[in-house]
């Protein structure tokens, strides 16, 4: 701690050693610097204040409706992008900028110059920037500043029309894309249904599920036949203890002949006949097996006749026995439901036997089926989605449209202050007056550092590495005392004449300031 104290004393007598280079570089500095902050030139700074209102009252009517726009973080991106070097570009056209630019070169450096000294914040809140531009020209920086405005402006609402417009042109193209997949889907659905229409039934059923349906309808139609059969043979026992059917003499046709039994029977097919063909067609199985019953009646009714005829028939009215003729006709009846049920079953028997012996083909077969249902599926999705987010995008620009992006009032038009805002020669004045005093310590310092000077016997031995014998001390004389004395009064002198001089300055300038 001893040595460091030493030596910033030894220094501290050298800079006073050359005190008066100090003094002479601090005077020389002052008077530079002063007379480079007053040939400084002005700066006046162009301001405007922007307000943004993103609020709207169709927003929260509409929501759930349109597509939800974040306006805010919006205008808040545009403030910080649009200070770009194509908007420069458009401000100087605007501005009047180009008007002294000849070279490539000039215009670049205009352009970097602008960005560096535009400036878009915000101020005090969300919504509100301030534009500001500083300028040595007043009206100069007027205008770029309500370029600026302008171009703040047009840029909040284009952008937003233009990215609408781009995106209700892209879900149009996707539309139309999936109309035509949805069309070709359609049309490989309709034909695999047309082509595989026996296996897969009107209906689209899969083959275990026909399979079950055909073996339960199989298995009820055989229960009803084994149900008809029983009631028949019933009936064929009961006929064998009853009295025949006498018919009348010989000399009547056919025609004319009434055999109740098989007249019962035959009114009782054709009724049955009339019900079937008004729900089947000619080549119904049912239809045709009820035709074939009633010829086979009919023939039976003429080999009767001829039969009793042979065997010598009574004559006169005929005669019967009622039970007779009721069991008669229960029995053509159950002869009926028996031939209509015997075709059902030989029909559901087919059905099942085809569709058993195609079976190996039918898992390839509904794999692809569900496959083609999978794709028409995703593709229809997709096609309703996009529909009804066209149908929200269309709303959401008329709702912009009718309430707009966001309304921009100008609340402070551009306007430039009478006095420069910059420089602050009131500030630099006294800035200068102590730099000019650091230029003077400074090269005292440096003057002692050139030519060294040895105070004491210690620091003449530490530099040397000699051992000193002894100092030798001057004697000041009244003559001498006194000289030294003015030396240091004309010292401070000058020192507080530089000082003064720019307090003076600065006290000039301030006044002037306050004046204006």
């Amino acid at each position: 701690m001893e040595e460091l104290l030493a030596i910033a004393v030894a220094h501290a007598r050298g800079m006073w050693r050359y005190r008066w280079w100090g003094l002479l570089a601090a005077w020389i500095a002052g008077v530079a610097l002063a007379i480079v902050v007053m040939l400084i030139p002005d700066k006046y700074e162009a301001k405007a204040r922007v307000f943004v209102d993103t609020q709207s009252v169709l927003k929260p009517l509409m929501q759930g409706l349109a597509v939800p726009t974040n306006v805010e973080q919006q205008v808040t991106i545009l403030s910080r992008t649009l200070i770009s070097r194509p908007n420069v570009e458009k401000l100087i056209r605007m501005a009047d900028l180009d008007l002294d630019v000849k070279t490539r070169e000039q215009r670049e450096l205009l352009i970097d110059d602008l960005i560096k000294r535009l400036q878009i914040v915000g101020a005090g809140r969300d919504d509100l920037f301030a534009l500001s531009f500083k300028d040595t020209n007043p009206e100069r920086a007027k205008r770029v500043v309500q370029a600026l405005v302008s171009i703040f402006v047009e840029s909040g609402l284009g952008d937003k029309r233009k990215d609408s417009d781009e995106a209700r042109r892209f879900i149009e193209e996707q539309i139309k894309t999936y109309e035509t997949k949805l069309a070709d889907a359609e049309n490989r659905l309709k034909e695999f249904k047309l082509k595989n229409l026996d296996l897969f039934g009107d209906s689209g059923k899969d083959s275990v599920t026909q399979i079950g349906e055909l073996t339960a309808k199989l298995n009820q139609a055989k229960l009803e036949l084994r149900e008809v059969e029983n009631s028949r043979d019933a009936v064929r026992r009961q006929l064998s203890g009853e009295d025949p059917v006498f018919l009348p003499e010989s000399g009547q046709t056919s025609s004319g002949i009434s055999i109740p039994e098989i007249d019962g029977r035959i009114d009782s097919l054709k009724k049955q006949l009339d019900s079937s063909l008004q729900r089947y067609t000619e080549e119904h199985p049912d239809v045709v097996g009820t035709r074939r019953v009633i010829e086979q009646l009919e023939a039976q009714k003429k080999q009767e006749i001829e039969a009793r005829r042979k065997s010598g028939g009574m004559t006169g009215s005929v005669g019967a026995n009622p039970v007779y003729q009721q069991l008669k006709l229960s029995l053509s009846e159950s002869e009926v439901n028996l031939a209509s049920l015997r075709t059902r079953v030989a029909e559901y028997e087919s059905r099942l036997a085809a569709i058993k012996g195609s079976q190996r083909m039918l898992p390839e077969m509904e794999a692809e089926f569900a496959q083609l249902n999978r794709d028409y599926d995703i593709n229809k999705k997709n096609y309703e989605n996009l529909v009804a987010r066209r149908e929200t995008a269309s709303m959401s620009v008329e709702m912009d449209a009718a309430s707009g992006v966001a309304e921009f009032r100008l609340i402070d038009p551009p306007s430039v202050p009478s006095k420069p805002s910059a420089p602050n020669r009131t500030l630099l004045m006294p800035v200068a007056g102590v730099v000019s005093l650091c230029i003077g310590m400074l090269v005292a310092f440096l003057v002692f550092q050139v030519r060294p000077t040895f105070f004491d016997g210690r620091a003449l031995r530490e530099v040397s590495g000699l051992p000193v014998l002894g100092v030798v001390s001057m004697t000041v004389d009244p003559v001498r005392a006194k000289q030294s004395r003015n030396r240091k009064l004309y010292f401070v002198g000058g020192v507080l004449a530089l000082a003064g001089a720019y307090a003076l300055m600065t006290a000039v300038l301030a006044l002037r300031a306050f004046g204006t």
